[in-house]
């Protein structure tokens, strides 16, 4: 089987809601917009929001979206002027990416990423 795109798709409960959050207050970039829904570029993948939500209730959705980001210190600055709660504070984890945890209207987990230039994942192991 040949892959050869991917995007996560969110179903918001409040599409609206959802999609100011991404749009406006994550910065994301509009890759298209199509009646019912908008796809961002979100670094190297896509994240579609779509108006069709599949319940009532918000959805479930066991994973999280990770999103790298270059600074982690202007990412918070970013997310607070934009009035975006932090859920956990930026801090260095054992497997040594600084990660910080928000959530989106949905509750779903972000984690925001920033890999230190020392780190394995910077390493080119060709």
């Amino acid at each position: 089987m040949d892959i050869l795109a991917s995007r996560t798709i969110l179903r918001p409960a409040d599409y609206e809601k959802t999609l100011a959050f991404y749009r406006d207050g994550l910065s994301l970039a509009v890759c298209r917009e199509y009646p019912g829904g908008t796809v961002f570029f979100a670094g190297q993948g896509l994240l579609e929001v779509a108006a069709h939500h599949r319940g009532d209730g918000p959805g479930s959705f066991s994973g999280a979206l990770w999103l790298q980001v270059r600074d982690i210190g202007s990412a918070t600055e970013e997310l607070t002027a934009a009035g975006i709660g932090i859920v956990r504070e930026a801090r260095t984890e054992p497997w040594g990416l600084i990660e910080m945890w928000i959530e989106d209207p949905d509750s779903i987990p972000i984690v925001l990423v920033q890999i230190p230039q020392d780190h394995p994942l910077r390493r080119d192991n060709r």
